[in-house]
């Protein structure tokens, strides 16, 4: 009896999740027989819940209109994932630390024990990441500004922050006065949150640093969502590099392809980066740095095979920094054995 009423509060959240779902899905999720799954329908019909049959190929169902999930009816999963998500939330959003602690007070009051459990077994701490620079956290206010205008459709004022998070300032050189966009996406990416926009005076699209953003009031007019692709988002986040993550011009911008899948390259490389597929296998990488030196170690920490690096001056650095190992190694191979430096197992114990 506890198997089948788990299974139909599970058919349950299913049916919340998605507008319609087809018989045979549905089952398969759930993994029972299509005559199951009719009795468990017909059983939550029996308990006031507007279950409606979709027809089609096949068949199919919905949760019509009044039916409303019980509160907090949530499987392991769900839990720990809410759990984390709450957890993690002020890395990136500051003003909802308060908030958060009491959200997961209020979830686990009202949680059936062995859910409790499994979502204090999640409790995080925060540890600094020196490799990864993420972007300052973003205040909670600018986050509901922007995110208000994105789901009422109304053009977002704000001022764009420096680089080093200086507010412009009236009397500058160069001030620019407020920006006036059409807010269309919010997008998180490597450990940042952007905008995806389109300028209401130049009808251009751009990309914007939500923690260099300041909102200003009051909203603008409304406006029309344009369609956006993931291809379109990729291509204005991942592979922009005007993007605000450096505060100048990279010196030293270099190219290569890279034996290793988009994905991979994208959430491991530095800030600035563009990532650009080619295939499943493979990825274009470019990477700005201080120095060519720099940037063919940036390359180098990647453990991969790279083919038509360019542009010259980047070979030539792989060439210096491939010398300067190989001596390294002579240099090694030259010493007493009793003093080779080979192997560093527990050096950073």
């Amino acid at each position: 009896m506890a198997d089948t009423s788990a299974r139909i509060l599970r058919l349950l959240s299913l049916l919340g999740a998605r507008a319609e779902w087809p018989g045979s899905e549905l089952a398969a999720r759930l993994c029972v027989s299509v005559r199951t799954l009719r009795r468990d329908v017909d059983t939550l019909r029996e308990l006031g819940y507007p279950v409606e049959a979709v027809k089609g190929p096949g068949g199919g169902y919905r949760l019509g209109a009044g039916g409303k999930l019980p509160p907090l009816m949530l499987d392991d999963d769900q839990a720990i994932a809410i759990a984390i998500a709450l957890q993690t939330a002020p890395a990136t959003v500051t003003g909802i630390d308060d908030a958060v602690s009491r959200a997961l007070t209020t979830l686990r009051q009202v949680m059936p024990a062995r859910l409790c459990a499994a979502s204090e077994a999640f409790e995080l701490t925060a540890l600094r990441n020196y490799w990864e620079f993420a972007a300052p956290p973003i205040d909670i206010g600018t986050l509901r500004a922007v995110g208000s205008a994105i789901r009422t459709q109304h053009v977002l004022r704000f001022d764009y922050r420096s680089p080093d998070g200086a507010a412009p300032d009236l009397g500058e050189r160069g001030f620019t006065p407020p920006l006036e966009v059409e807010p269309h996406h919010l997008v998180v990416w490597a450990g940042r949150w952007y905008l995806v926009a389109r300028d209401r005076r130049t009808r251009e699209w751009g990309t914007y640093r939500v923690d260099r953003i300041a909102p200003r009031d009051p909203a603008g007019a409304p406006f029309t969502l344009m369609p956006l692709t993931d291809e379109d988002l990729t291509r204005l986040v991942i592979q922009n590099p005007d993007r605000g993550d450096t505060s100048a011009q990279w010196q030293c911008l270099g190219s290569a392809t890279i034996d290793l899948p988009a994905g991979i390259v994208a959430r491991w490389a530095p800030g600035g980066s563009v990532v650009e597929h080619i295939d499943e296998h493979r990825c274009r990488l470019t990477i700005g740095g201080w120095s060519w030196m720099g940037v063919a170690g940036l390359f180098a920490t990647f453990d991969a095979d790279l083919h038509d690096i360019e542009p010259g001056r980047l070979v030539d650095a792989f060439r210096q920094l491939a010398a300067r190992l190989r001596r390294g190694l002579v240099l090694e191979q030259d010493q007493p054995p009793g003093r080779r430096s080979t192997d560093v197992s527990g050096q950073y114990d």
